[in-house]
């Protein structure tokens, strides 16, 4: 079954100073072992973090998964993505 392709998308704020951070979203179609892979790989966390951050989107619908500077953000959302996982690049404190 193929994924779709799905790129990082970046909301603009003018509100709010500070870092930026990638939100993930549950989806019906990735394995939690996909998930973790990928959060490991695009944010160098270890397993047990990964996993957490799985959990949460699951759970909650959405998960905060890295926090940094803008373009390393859009880089790791981009990452992330590559497996078809939604993902949305913000101002830590913009609520979406």
């Amino acid at each position: 079954m193929s994924r779709p392709i799905l790129f990082p998308e970046v909301i603009e704020s003018t509100s709010g100073t500070g870092r930026w951070m990638v939100m993930i979203f549950n989806n019906e179609f990735n394995s939690f072992d996909e998930v973790i892979g990928v959060l490991m790989k695009a944010t160098g966390c270890m397993a047990e973090e990964a996993f957490i951050e799985a959990w949460e989107a699951h759970t909650y619908g959405k998960a905060p998964c890295h926090f940094a500077e803008r373009t390393e953000c859009e880089v790791v959302a981009a990452m992330i993505s590559t497996i078809g996982v939604r993902t949305v690049v913000q101002r830590e404190w913009d609520e979406s």
